[in-house]
């Protein structure tokens, strides 16, 4: 059972990082997975009417979004591709982690593990978009586990979240026990 949560999470990027991409190919898809893995820990809870988990992941999910802000404001840093002075530290990086880690204290690790996946995913895809260096990656990943795991407490074991994935499409399942 454990080699189909990570053989998931690992079919899913393969499908969406072809080995030679572009730097906006790398990008939209390191934009994609942020976003799939935010829904994730939000939809997730909501889906249980768990309101309290929507909160937390909500807040893990917030906090990293803004010392990440506070930080790029305090500490203007050229991005690699010249665009602006806000690369350190990554957001998208860190929001991912947020997410991720909220999974990851909430869920278990069987559902943290894909989702930390995804969110190292996220971090590279940054790198290979040349929007930020491997620092700013590490920052915001650091910022991202640090705000969910501090914000987020784990619910019980009557919640399961799969991930899944086929030659043609991919997605997270949710079972609940009432």
């Amino acid at each position: 059972m454990k080699k189909y949560y990570f053989g998931s999470a690992v079919s899913v990027l393969l499908s969406v990082s072809p080995a030679q991409a572009s730097e906006k190919g790398w990008a939209d898809a390191g934009t994609a997975a942020e976003i799939g893995l935010v829904v994730i820990a939000l939809g997730a809870p909501a889906v249980q009417e768990d309101w309290n988990g929507d909160l937390q992941a909500a807040g893990s999910i917030a906090a990293a979004g803004l010392i990440t802000q506070g930080l790029k404001e305090t500490f203007p840093k050229l991005r690699p591709d010249g665009s602006d002075n806000r690369s350190f530290p990554s957001g998208h990086t860190s929001v991912s982690f947020a997410a991720a880690a909220t999974i990851t204290n909430r869920y278990g690790w069987k559902a943290g593990l894909p989702a930390q996946v995804v969110a190292a995913f996220v971090g590279l895809s940054r790198i290979e978009a040349r929007k930020h260096d491997v620092a700013d990656v590490l920052v915001g990943a650091a910022i991202g586990e640090t705000s969910g795991f501090l914000i987020t407490s784990k619910r019980n074991n009557n919640v399961q979240v799969f991930p899944w994935a086929s030659t043609k499409s991919a997605g997270i399942s949710v079972a609940a026990r009432f």
